[in-house]
């Protein structure tokens, strides 16, 4: 099984939760402005992102606008913020539209509890990596 883990963050919170569930699945997170796009097929895509200004962030939408849906089996989302799961509930919606199946499950952590959920996050990576 091919595994993707990918991520933007402004603040470094998102990246930590990113590679907790890069570790758990046994892959590398790679920030999306390394990385402008996925070349090749992978069966999971974990994808996240915060949301900034209580909105997703212009960067990220645009990675999602720009996913291939033939290159992509499925998408697990996360995201880290005070207290908004907006950018998980607007990349469902738009990778949906898309054709691209995406998880109803997904991982969210408080910006103020990213150490406190690194554990979590590994095991999130762990359930889909299997």
């Amino acid at each position: 099984m091919s595994i993707c883990v990918r991520y933007l963050s402004r603040s470094g919170n998102t990246r930590k939760i990113a590679q907790a569930i890069a570790e758990g699945a046994g892959v590398e997170a790679v920030s999306i402005t390394e990385e402008k796009q996925i070349t090749e097929p992978v069966d999971v895509l974990f994808l996240g992102g915060a949301p900034y200004a209580n909105i997703m962030d212009k960067e990220l939408r645009a990675y999602a606008e720009a996913l291939d849906p033939k290159l992509v089996g499925r998408v697990v989302l996360f995201t880290t913020s005070n207290w908004s799961r907006r950018t998980v509930h607007a990349l469902r919606k738009l990778l949906t539209a898309k054709g691209i199946r995406v998880e109803e499950d997904f991982f969210f952590a408080h910006m103020l509890k990213i150490s406190a959920r690194e554990d979590d996050a590994r095991d999130f990576g762990r359930k889909y990596a299997k």
